[in-house]
């Protein structure tokens, strides 16, 4: 099963959104919340090379980016290889 860490907020339609398309492949993930935890805010800057928006989404420790992020490698098929499934 991939690691996935998806970094969100209590009060963000797009990460409702992107969690959504995960659970629709029947992926699982850990949440991060960012509102809750300063510190997590920070380390979320660090990982994803300064983006401030949520959700930030990581697959096996590689940044994917932001909903519209996931759903571009979803429909080029960049998510099967993040997920590490054959093409």
């Amino acid at each position: 099963m991939p690691k996935i860490e998806v970094y969100s907020t209590a009060v963000c339609p797009y990460c409702v959104a992107a969690k959504n398309l995960l659970k629709s492949k029947g992926l699982q993930w850990n949440e991060v919340r960012v509102d809750a935890d300063p510190a997590q805010r920070d380390l979320m800057l660090r990982r994803s090379g300064g983006r401030r928006t949520v959700p930030q989404i990581f697959i096996n420790d590689q940044h994917v980016g932001g909903y519209d992020d996931l759903v571009a490698a979803d429909r080029s098929g960049k998510l099967k290889q993040l997920l590490g499934e054959p093409a």
